[in-house]
């Protein structure tokens, strides 16, 4: 499989749209400027290990024990110590995670290392390089990481499938690592224990999930502020909610921003005047609603972003005037505690934005609410059900979402002998949000679903040229529900038609 024709330097800031890039084939590019830092932390390393006697400074994971076990002498042959670190970290259950989240993980995992302040070799980091040139995969189980000292028990499954153990995929198949490798053409990774360690101590899985559910957020976050629209529209509701005095008065900038797109894009309106003096919630506080879901987005926006252009490891390497006047710095740059935060954050988000859609859904069903369509929008209702199989799933999944909402963050539990006394679960967290996400995806389509076939069965035409136009494209790809069908396969196809209609 070729290679996508952007090149991605490791010398380049890394974002989200990067990240997404990776579950592809893509040409990883070690450039001068990062070898360079590579093998200027990699000769701090080596210089600070070994002082002018001949002696060995103690540096975590190089020469000593890991986690609680740092007080004892690590094993003194270099290849055994990282079988050490990787294998006692062989501890993870349960099913594999995408593929897109484990080939991001790495992705930013290469990042981090490129930096140069990890004191690995640059081979490693080619050869990770290498590898994203193919579509080689780690198979990595869900379960085993508590976010504390990186993702330890995820990262360190994902590289013994680059040393050939374990497993992974190749073209979408999982097989024995060592087999995808040699399908691959790519070598097993030879490392030290430095290396071994650096692979594993970092958030990177964690991060990764994160902006990876952050982009479905917004994504879902766009689709709904348009469905809203069209739901304004296709009913004739006043566009009064929306003033922009009014909405400049709540004080919210994200509420005043979230209006001013809903007014251009009802921009043409022709309000039926038949509706009630207020609208219910679900239509009018809809501005607040979803502003205040911006406002908190562009929290996570800047939490994944500085996760992203952060080094996550432990311990760091400093250069000083030359190689020996370096420093080591240990410390806690493997805590993924505000990724636990913005997770955490991005669940509530997720939970209130799949409130509003269902809520939507429900007032489009009801005959006593939806400006005279039949109930669940059946063309003859008993004889045909409409929308009702999948109102009923809507619900279930709200349900899911509000289960799945609870913060994350705030479960630490003391382990590693009182070494990790406090843990910020974020790889739960991170993880969580990303599964919540695919299911307001699937909301936004229900809804999306039920506003074709109220145009269908009140033969309403939207005012407003941009609401048209997005129910011209739900037409041209959905036909009718007249009479019943399966309709699962016609909610994953609206939610597929808003993510790339209101992609940014």
């Amino acid at each position: 499989m070729p290679t996508t024709p952007d090149p991605l330097p490791l010398t380049r800031p890394l974002d989200s749209a990067g990240l997404r890039r990776a579950a592809a084939p893509l040409n990883v590019i070690v450039d001068a400027r990062a070898r360079s830092r590579l093998d200027r932390g990699r000769r701090v390393f080596h210089g600070l290990r070994h002082d002018d006697s001949g002696g060995a400074r103690p540096i975590y994971g190089a020469t000593t024990g890991f986690g609680a076990l740092v007080g004892y002498a690590g094993r003194p042959d270099e290849a055994d110590q990282c079988d050490n670190t990787l294998a006692h970290l062989g501890a993870g259950q349960g099913p594999d995670l995408p593929q897109e989240i484990c080939r991001a993980a790495l992705l930013l995992r290469t990042w981090s290392l490129a930096q140069g302040f990890s004191g690995v070799s640059a081979e490693v980091v080619d050869r990770l390089a290498a590898m994203f040139a193919t579509t080689f995969s780690p198979a990595v189980p869900r379960y085993g990481s508590v976010g504390a000292s990186g993702d330890l028990i995820p990262l360190a499954y994902a590289t013994q499938a680059l040393r050939g153990r374990g497993h992974a995929y190749l073209d979408g198949r999982r097989m024995p690592a060592g087999q995808a490798l040699a399908g691959a053409g790519l070598r097993p990774l030879a490392l030290d224990g430095r290396d071994a360690l650096a692979l594993v101590n970092g958030t990177s899985v964690t991060t990764a999930a994160l902006a990876l559910a952050r982009d479905a957020v917004r994504t879902a976050h766009r689709s709904l502020t348009a469905l809203t629209c069209l739901l304004t529209d296709l009913l004739g509701c006043d566009p009064g909610f929306l003033d922009d005095a009014l909405l400049r008065a709540y004080g919210h900038a994200g509420a005043a921003d979230t209006g001013a797109r809903m007014r251009q894009t009802l921009t043409g309106l022709s309000p039926s005047g038949t509706r009630p003096l207020q609208e219910p919630y679900s239509i009018r506080c809809a501005p607040q609603l979803l502003g205040a879901a911006e406002d908190a987005l562009r929290y996570v926006d800047g939490v994944v972003a500085a996760d992203l252009r952060g080094v996550s490891d432990n311990p760091l390497f400093f250069p000083g005037h030359d190689d020996r006047e370096g420093k080591v710095v240990h410390g806690g740059n493997f805590f993924g505690q505000p990724a636990a935060f913005a997770a955490d954050l991005l669940a509530s988000v997720t939970a209130q934005l799949g409130n509003l859609a269902e809520r939507q859904l429900d007032l489009l069903t009801d005959p006593a609410r939806n400006g005279g369509l039949p109930p669940m929008l059946a063309t003859a209702p008993g004889l045909q059900h409409g929308l009702q199989g999948v109102q009923l799933a809507a619900t279930a999944f709200v349900a899911e979402i509000r289960r799945n909402a609870t913060p994350a963050g705030m479960q630490s539990l003391p382990t590693n002998l009182h070494n990790q006394d406090v843990v910020p679960f974020g790889t739960q967290a991170a993880l969580r949000s990303y599964d919540m996400a695919d299911l307001l995806g699937l909301l936004a389509g229900s809804l999306a679903l039920g506003l074709r076939q109220a145009a269908h069965v009140g033969a309403r035409r939207p005012t407003a040229p941009r609401c048209a136009e997005l129910l011209d494209a739900l037409t041209e790809s959905i036909p009718p529900v007249d009479p019943d069908r399966p309709l699962d396969a016609d909610v994953r196809a609206a939610a597929r038609l808003l993510a790339a209609h209101e992609s940014p």
